[in-house]
């Protein structure tokens, strides 16, 4: 693939058999027995055996890190800076990470773990159903990780899938799967980079004849004459004297009382919309006097490592064609060569694969079926067996 003039690739992995000469385990986890082993493979479904093999996670319920150098500290000032990989659920993730970080130079490679600083964190973060989204972090100055305000969806499915995230020194963004744009935007109005251009005047008060009513009552409805005379219970008309009720002894005998079916409740005036709405008061937007904008949102001075920090409950997604670089465009046709060769005869392979295991598991629920039904109809004869012998005499009846 051809480089635009004056562009620079600061790292890119397409693993091999040599990969761990190039990238370091973290003993994160280690000690608790938790750490997770990364193994080289394509895979169950692949465009070729060497070219598509990756790293893959392989013990379910684990934590996994891994960290490979670019070999110099890098800067990313006036420049755009792209980070792009490719990963495969061949598992079909249930619940776990699939995204990649960047690091600064005072990363600890051997202790890389959960709680290490990160510059950026980029990729596919899947558990259950409530959460199925491309992640996206980026940490600012100050060192705080700030998510993206954006819902970006991610790929949920069991073939290999390219996440590219750019980064442009205009203080813009976009995400890529595939190749096909997600999201893109202004960081200040997709982080929480800055405070906001404008905040609600303090000093505004609803005009006094802001009118916020959406009904009023109708004045034409009038209460019905008498309404109010109308008793909730009157004695039951139906009501008799006990036989045996004596007012000498008993008391005067009083009827019991129930429902009056005439009383309506208190009344209450209808309502109608009020013509005079003007719509819920809120208070103008003025300029915020804190805002200080700043045109350096995109720049991390200190890049070094590029890692995987990862929990899933259950293993076996694949990492693969790790690219790091100022070059959107070369990033753009890696994406495109892997897709048109790899991606493509990796389906296949997938969709014959599917194929086959259809057929085998209805070959194998119709053996079953049969199997059942000749248990059924040879315990049936047997059962046939059993009564015809008992109604068969004995000797002693004859």
């Amino acid at each position: 693939l051809a480089k635009t003039v004056y562009a620079e690739v600061y790292f890119e992995e397409k693993f091999d058999d040599t990969w761990a000469d190039r990238w370091v385990v973290s003993d994160w986890k280690a000690d608790e027995g938790l750490r997770g082993e990364f193994v080289l493979s394509a895979g169950k479904w692949f465009g070729d055996a060497v070219e598509d093999l990756g790293i893959q996670t392989s013990g379910d319920a684990r934590f996994y890190a891994a960290s490979a150098d670019f070999g110099k500290t890098i800067s990313n000032a006036g420049k755009t800076l792209v980070v792009q990989f490719s990963v495969k659920h061949e598992q079909k993730l249930d619940c776990g990470g699939g995204y990649i970080k960047l690091l600064a130079s005072t990363t600890d490679q051997k202790t890389f773990g959960g709680d290490t600083p990160y510059a950026v964190m980029f990729g596919p973060d899947i558990c259950g159903s409530a959460t199925k989204r491309t992640h996206l972090i980026l940490t600012d100055k100050k060192g705080n990780n700030l998510l993206t305000k954006k819902t970006i969806p991610c790929e949920t499915d069991t073939l290999t899938h390219i996440y590219t995230l750019v980064v442009n020194p205009n203080n813009t963004y976009s995400v890529l799967i595939d190749n096909a744009e997600k999201e893109t935007g202004l960081l200040e109005e997709h982080f929480d980079f800055l405070l906001p251009k404008t905040v609600t005047d303090p000093a505004a008060r609803k005009p006094l004849d802001w009118d916020d009513r959406r009904e009023v009552p109708d004045v034409t409805d009038v209460k019905p004459e008498g309404h109010d005379d109308v008793p909730e219970a009157v004695t039951d008309p139906d009501a008799r004297k006990p036989e045996g009720w004596h007012d000498d002894d008993d008391g005067e005998w009083e009827a019991p009382l129930v429902k009056n079916p005439l009383f309506k409740g208190p009344w209450v005036q209808k309502q109608i919309d009020n013509p005079n709405f003007a719509g819920t008061w809120t208070a103008p937007e003025i300029p915020n006097p804190a805002y200080v904008p700043n045109a350096d949102l995109y720049l991390f001075h200190d890049l070094r490592y590029v890692g995987f920090e990862l929990w899933q409950v259950t293993a076996g997604s694949i990492f693969d064609n790790v690219l790091v670089t100022d070059d959107a465009q070369y990033a753009f046709a890696a994406a495109d060569a892997f897709l048109e060769n790899s991606k493509h005869a990796e389906t296949k392979m997938f969709e014959l694969a599917t194929a086959k295991q259809k057929t085998e598991n209805e070959a194998e629920a119709k053996r079953l079926q049969e199997e059942a039904e000749t248990n059924a109809a040879a315990e049936n004869t047997f059962g046939d067996y059993e009564h015809s012998a008992e109604d068969e005499p004995g000797k002693d009846e004859l």
